[in-house]
């Protein structure tokens, strides 16, 4: 299937004077730039791959979630296209209305077949689904028990349940138990990232179900980063720590590793039920296109005929982290695909990216909020896409530049 280029980025009028109502952005934008917080808006050209074209500087990609390297296969492409020659691209409505489509209902029962549950719900986006679900479950009077690491999705979503939310340190089971024990609350909800996106961590699964099984609190698990990975089916980390009896809900996304888009939820039907009703992201907002659907059972579909993708990612990604402990580097304590190199302030993380960018290497710099202050990283995406001569460049550049 050959694509020929068909976007051109005309130019933007010349823009007014900034009103002097929004006056106080420029000081904000100011500040951002003085802090070292600034972030660059990059123009990919062409697909996702192993080698990526951002503002026409043609880099080796480290810098995207496509772990499985889907994202530009061909496979996804032509199953987005039947689906939309046979259901149209917008889906029109909401799912509650006319927006479900069989190519919804299908791709749902390909997520609760690969994840083992008995149905699942699709949302728009993986962040949709983390704030609708934690929202719909809990409220004023209720608990919520969240990882320090957890990521932005599930912070907006216990802000916006109402409920009181203690922060437990990263990965702590014990803090999450003395925090219950102390808890009086109508209902009780541990939150948790399985694999965290920024440290490449792995919450302590296992630990976690049991102290909330002690108290009788619910347990949610985002698998935004594992879906795809771990496990023998590669459903994820619950999958892979054997929890799935202690997780009552299961979060992840299609946009990642499954290279397509979207959230999902999936569980015990009457936790479905009850988010068909009450996850007003689900409710209020236009299903996606029953194109995306189409290439996410696609992808589904490739986690079975081709379980080499997972194992091979997961081999390289422990070698090239070896690789960087041998030499020094701060890995923060990273087990998977992510890898970030810590190097502390903002202004050294955009340092180290510009000049891994010059050796033709695209490293992302991650800076606050998205980690802690003082802990500024550059995030390694590794992808299956990666060869062994990418990675062992990757960790020479590295290592060099740190030197």
């Amino acid at each position: 299937m050959t694509c020929r280029p068909r976007f051109a980025v005309p130019p933007r009028p010349a823009a007014a004077a900034l009103p002097e109502a929004l006056a106080w952005i420029d000081e904000g934008l100011e500040a951002l730039r003085r802090d070292g917080l600034e972030r660059p808006r990059r123009v990919r050209t062409g697909r996702q791959g192993r080698v990526v074209d951002l503002d026409g500087a043609s880099l080796v990609n480290f810098g995207s979630n496509d772990y499985l390297g889907l994202a530009g296969d061909v496979r996804l492409t032509k199953a987005a296209s039947r689906a939309a020659c046979a259901e149209g691209f917008g889906a029109g409505a909401s799912p509650l209305v006319s927006g479900h489509s069989t190519a919804h209902a299908s791709l749902e029962a390909a997520i609760a077949g690969l994840l083992g549950t008995a149905d699942a719900l699709v949302f728009p986006s993986g962040f949709a689904a983390n704030s609708a679900t934690i929202a719909a479950l809990v409220g004023p009077g209720d608990t919520i028990v969240s990882d320090a690491r957890n990521h932005a999705s599930i912070i907006d979503g216990c802000r916006l349940s109402r409920a009181d939310t203690a922060v437990f340190p990263h990965r702590d089971a014990a803090a999450v138990d003395r925090i219950l024990a102390g808890s009086t609350a109508r209902r009780k909800l541990v939150v948790t990232d399985s694999l965290f996106s920024m440290d490449g961590t792995v919450a302590p699964l296992a630990d976690l179900a049991e102290v909330a099984r002690r108290h009788g609190a619910m347990l949610l698990v985002d698998e935004a980063h594992a879906t795809g990975i771990f496990g023998t089916r590669g459903s994820g980390l619950v999958e892979a720590t054997g929890t799935s009896d202690g997780v009552h809900v299961r979060i992840g996304t299609l946009s990642k590793a499954l290279g397509a888009a979207g959230g999902f939820v999936a569980g015990h039907p009457a936790l479905v039920e009850w988010l068909r009703h009450s996850a007003r992201a689900w409710i209020f907002s236009t299903a996606h296109p029953p194109a995306v659907a189409g290439a996410a059972i696609a992808a589904i579909e490739l986690l079975a005929s081709e379980p080499h993708r997972r194992t091979e990612l997961l081999t390289r990604a422990a070698g090239f982290r070896a690789r960087l402990r041998a030499a020094r580097l701060d890995t923060a304590g990273a087990e998977a695909q992510i890898v970030p190199v810590v190097v502390g302030g903002p202004e050294a993380a955009v340092a180290l990216a510009t000049r891994l960018a010059a050796a033709g290497m695209f490293v992302p710099a991650i800076r606050p909020p998205s980690v802690p202050p003082g802990g500024s990283i550059v995030r390694v995406s590794l992808s299956w896409l990666h060869g062994d001569e990418d990675l062992e460049s990757l960790a020479a550049a590295l290592t060099e530049a740190l030197e």
